[in-house]
C-alpha cells in the first residue's frame, strides 16, 4: 500500500474516520461516489455483514473479516483477500493486482457482478472456516 502524506484527503480521512458515512464524507466527490457504488454492492450482497472500520478504511465483517476498500491520492483499493483473488483470477487480468488487494481508477468502479462473486468467494471461506472450527469443538 502506499504510503499517504498528512495534509491529503487520505490522512484526514483516516485519521477521523468513526464510522464508514464519516470515512466516505471525507473523500472528494468522485472517490466519494466510487465507493459508495462499491459499499452498495458490497451490502446487498451480504446484507448482514457489519460495517467497520479497521485500520482507517471501511472493512466488513461476517463471520470473519470479509472485504474491505479505501481510496488513495490516485486510485482505489478493493481488499477481498487472497483466496478469492486467485479463484477469480481470470477475470482481474484488467486490473492492478498484490496480494488481496486490487487497485483500480477513481471513477471507474470495479463491475458489480464481479464484486459480488469475490464477496461471496470470501463468504463462503468464512463459513467453511466457521465450520471446521465448530465441529473441532465437538
Amino acid at each position: 500500500m502506499k504510503k499517504v502524506k498528512s495534509g491529503t484527503a487520505s490522512a484526514k480521512k483516516s485519521a477521523s474516520a468513526q464510522s464508514v458515512d464519516d470515512y466516505l464524507a471525507a473523500l472528494p466527490e468522485e472517490a466519494r461516489a466510487t465507493l459508495e457504488k462499491l459499499r452498495k454492492v458490497v451490502k446487498a450482497a451480504v446484507p448482514k455483514a457489519t460495517e467497520v472500520i479497521s485500520y482507517q478504511m471501511p472493512m466488513y465483517k461476517h463471520h470473519g473479516m470479509l472485504v474491505g476498500f479505501a481510496a488513495f491520492k490516485d486510485h482505489c483499493s478493493f481488499f477481498p483477500g487472497a483466496n478469492p483473488m486467485a479463484t477469480h483470477k481470470d477475470e482481474l487480468k484488467a486490473y492492478e493486482t498484490s496480494k488481496g488487494t486490487i487497485r483500480f481508477p477513481i471513477g471507474k468502479p470495479l463491475p458489480a457482478a464481479l464484486v459480488k462473486k469475490l464477496v461471496k468467494t470470501r463468504v463462503a471461506e468464512n463459513e467453511r472456516r466457521l465450520s471446521e472450527k465448530l465441529k473441532k469443538q465437538r
